[in-house]
């Protein structure tokens, strides 16, 4: 029973695993594919002739390279502004008895609910009369604002893990409510921090509807709609070659970031579920 158990977790394994990298594979090969061998519609998984060529392409493309500044620069300005935000609103909200503190959870909870489609023809004409439009504080305002409820739920569940005594005993000692909580509660919420901090970088870097709506030119698009606009020489045979390999390239600080950060990961996002 416990060798079919073993084997039947095993194939269960194997198959997600393969459920889960084969797209990975896929873009990969496709990457290494030559633009005429993905044009004249190869159908096999490897290629014929292996080429980083795209790559070179895609590294040589100022617009390509631009709209990576434009990604990183965005959503780290985002990830820094939310989660600052989103640290001194979730103390409140779990520190301080105050009337309305589930009206203020429930209304963020919708925020974070409502579509982002639905707001981008108002953000629109609201961006054009105050002059945000295709600058990176029109990309970075919305950004925050459709990430700061998670990361406020996030956080708060964190605040109200740590015993109150901590911070009284850190006051008694001396310490002013801001020391204490800078000192003493923000390093013990360390993870709950950092998995506000991932999941808003990972939607600004990959955010799409926003950013190719409220931007016209490459001053202040990201990467994902910029790929958009990407046909190469040919507009009815698009680069698939060239996509994937831009794909590779923007994948890639994900991934580092992942495994940099993946304990603090898995700490931030399971503490809580086990009470003691």
């Amino acid at each position: 029973m416990r060798a079919r158990m073993s084997l039947g977790t095993w194939v269960g394994l194997l198959v997600v695993l393969v459920w889960c990298l084969l797209p990975i594979a896929w873009i990969l090969s496709l990457s290494m594919k030559p633009v005429a061998e993905t044009t004249a519609g190869s159908p096999q998984f490897l290629p014929e002739s292996w080429t980083i060529d795209n790559y070179k392409t895609i590294l040589k493309d100022d617009d390509f390279l631009h709209a990576l500044v434009n990604s990183f620069g965005i959503a780290i300005i985002a990830t820094l502004l939310a989660v600052l935000f989103a640290t001194l609103a979730a103390y409140a909200i779990a520190r301080l008895d105050f009337t309305g503190k589930r009206i203020v959870l429930s209304i963020a909870l919708a925020i974070a609910m409502f579509p982002v489609v639905s707001l981008v023809g108002p953000l629109f004409n609201l961006w054009r009369t105050l002059h945000l439009f295709n600058t990176w504080p029109g990309l970075i305002i919305p950004y925050m604002s459709f990430t700061l409820p998670l990361a406020i739920w996030t956080l708060s569940a964190f605040f109200r893990e740590i015993p109150w005594e901590m911070e009284q005993a850190a006051q008694v000692d001396g310490a002013t409510a801001w020391q204490a909580f800078r000192k003493v509660i923000v390093p013990l919420a360390a993870p709950g921090v950092f998995t506000a901090a991932i999941l808003t970088f990972f939607f600004a870097w990959n955010e799409f509807v926003l950013a190719i709506s409220l931007t016209s030119t490459t001053k202040a698009r990201t990467v994902p709609a910029q790929l958009a606009f990407f046909v190469g020489p040919d507009q009815f045979n698009p680069p698939s070659s060239t996509l994937a390999a831009a794909s590779v390239v923007v994948t890639v600080p994900i991934i580092i970031i992942v495994l940099l950060f993946q304990r603090k990961i898995v700490s931030g996002l399971t503490s809580g579920a086990v009470k003691g």
